[in-house]
Order: C-alpha cells, then structure tokens, then sequence
C-alpha cells in the first residue's frame, strides 16, 4: 500500500551546535530511520557543524537553527526575536507528529512544544520534564551515543548498531588528491595527522608535546605529518611548522570542512585533542590517538575500534571544569591530569597502532 503525504509520520530530532554532537547523532538517526521507513525525518542543526553529515541518507530535510552562542561558531541568522518568532512560526507549519530533543537545553523543550508535535521525547534536565511527553533519565557515566540511543529505546524502538559514519564525494577525494600532490605527497605516501588544538586551550595537551610526538613519529615511521587545524588557529600553528621536522604539510584554515575531512581519511593516524575532528576521525574510520583531560573520555571519548584514548585518571576526577580550584596548574599553566601524559606514552601507543595496521615503513 502506497503511503500518502498526509498517512506519513513527521519526525523532527533536535541537536545543534557542535561538529562532535552532530557526528554523534548519526547512530540514532540510522536507527530511526531503520525503524521508520516511510516517514519524513527532518533534523534541526546549526550551518556550520551540518556540513559534517552532507550526504546522509537516513534524513529528508536539514533545518537551519542559526541563533547567536557562545558556545560554538554562528552567524547568527536568527539573533533577533523576529527572527526566531518566523523560525518557529514556519517549524509549526511543517506539522510534526514526533520530536525527539536531543538537546538538552530547557530552550529546546520550549521549542520542541511550540512546534505543535503531540509526541515530545527528551531528556529529562534543567527541569523540563513537563514540557515533554516522555522525559528519559540522561546519565553522566554512559557515552553521549547511548544516551541519545537511550531516547530511542525508550520510545520502543529498537537499536542495533551504534558506530558512527561519515560521507566522503568522489570530488571530494579528488580534491584531497590534489592538494596532497601540490605538496609533495605521492598516493602510497604515509601520513599521520596532528590536531593540536582544543576549543578550549586549558583542556588541550601542551603544543610543545605534540611538537616533539610529531618529529619522533617522522623519524621512526618515516611518515609525512599534516597538521590539521580551523582559521582561528593559524597563528599557533605557524609555531608548529617552524618547529616540525621535515615541515609538515598544513591543513589549517586553507580548506574548508569536507575538504579537510577527504584528506584526514587519507591518513593512516590520527594524534589528536579530545576535540571535534577527533570524533570526525573516528566517523571516518581513521586510527587515532586521543589525549584527554578534564573531559570525561567514558562520555565523550571515541567511538571506533581503532580509538585509543590517553587518559590519567586522578582523585578530583571527573573534572568540574572549573580549573584550578581543585588542583594547580602546571607550569605550563595546564590542569595537573592533561600534563601528566607524556609523549614517551603517546609516541609507543601510535607505535603500537601504526605495527598492527602495517603502516610502518
């Protein structure tokens, strides 16, 4: 029987912002999908961070949530209250039967109301639980993929896979292709990754260790290292190219996010802060090492089979973030957890990744 536009279910699922959280919401969205078949699934993501998802076929519709943050990269499309009043006027308008609010933002209840969806399924924090038809527990000891599958499972749908994926075009690996080439790498070149920065600098390792942990790694693997990075950190890292040996080739604030995603999976490794490309590198199936410390890795660290994670665990663990109140910086002005992994620990695990993938020359 053919399903008419006005039998099929409207889903709308909420989360925006950030690269990592929207990687992180594929799973529950192949699932959805794997359970809704015929209904019209639409996500509301912020401009920036979707580009990470172009090509996924378990949505029909992106739609753009754009107000100013803090938090993350905006524009700001919807920064006054015309704005936003227009937004949810045309987000009703699309009549969903379902949403799923995966943001866990008392804001995001309000909206999730607002769009008229009789069925509202989210999180119950920030005292919102009224605004929703079916609040589920968020839990703060389990990875942010099986929270957000947790809403599923408490809806009734049933979950079978959790990994992550990414999308990578043909003209996309073209592009990597080229730029490589322009150079100086040929296709069975190997390269390892660098991803020194953190949207937070307090949280990233010291640039001087991953400085040291990329010319011990050119030098025992005879790899090429490409230093990855956004605009905002092309100063810092002009640092590193002066101070990496042979130089690398870099990827920082010369390509926009899919071409930095095509040449991150040429990549046999990836060295990384516990960051948004660390969770694209994961998506994307690329081995990877993740220094972490504040965050928490047991709820936001890798999700892959190649993933390994550096982490120290201490007394005032897991870290309130508010820094050096429970502990004193480092003289590098860094949390004592973050400083206490070493690159003799980070150079034998990529050692150890790089044997078992045949990737040592």
């Amino acid at each position: 029987m053919t399903i008419t536009s006005k039998q099929r279910k409207n889903i709308l699922v909420m989360r925006y912002r950030f690269i990592g959280d929207t990687i992180l919401t594929v799973p529950f969205l192949r699932n959805l999908r794997r359970a809704e078949p015929e209904a019209y699934i639409a996500w509301m993501v912020a401009p920036g961070s979707s580009e990470v998802v172009k090509g996924i076929p378990y949505v029909d519709e992106l739609i753009y949530w754009d107000p100013v943050t803090i938090h993350a990269d905006s524009s700001g499309t919807h920064r006054s209250l015309a704005a936003k009043w227009r937004f949810m006027r045309d987000l009703r308008a699309k009549r969903f039967d379902k949403v799923y609010v995966l943001k866990r933002s008392f804001t995001s209840a309000v909206m999730a109301l607002l769009s008229g969806a009789r069925e509202r399924i989210g999180f119950s924090t920030e005292g919102r639980s009224f605004l929703l038809t079916k609040p589920v527990p968020y839990r703060h000891d389990r990875h942010e993929v099986q929270n957000f599958l947790d809403v599923l499972r408490a809806d009734g749908v049933k979950v079978s896979d959790d990994h992550l994926e990414a999308w990578i075009s043909p003209e996309e690996q073209d592009f990597a292709d080229r730029y490589l080439a322009e150079h100086g790498i040929g296709a069975g070149d190997l390269l390892i990754a660098i991803h020194p920065f953190a949207a937070n600098p307090v949280r990233g390792w010291h640039q001087d260790n991953f400085i040291e942990t990329a010319n011990r790694l050119q030098q025992l693997s005879h790899a090429r290292i490409v230093l990855f990075g956004g605009g905002r950190d092309v100063e810092q890292a002009q640092v590193l190219k002066e101070s990496i040996s042979p130089e690398p080739v870099m990827v920082v604030g010369s390509t926009t996010l899919r071409q930095t995603m095509a040449i991150l999976v040429r990549c046999c490794l990836l060295v990384c802060n516990d960051s948004g490309i660390m969770h694209l590198g994961a998506a994307l199936g690329v081995p990877l090492v993740a220094v972490f410390g504040p965050q928490s890795p047991v709820k936001f660290g890798p999700c892959g089979q190649d993933c390994r994670i550096l982490h120290h665990r201490l007394p005032c663990s897991p870290c309130k973030q508010k820094f050096f109140t429970e502990c004193s910086p480092s003289v590098h002005g860094k949390p004592v957890c973050i400083e206490a992994i070493t690159v003799d620990e980070v150079e034998s695990t990529c050692q150890q990744i790089l044997v078992e993938k045949g990737g040592r020359q």
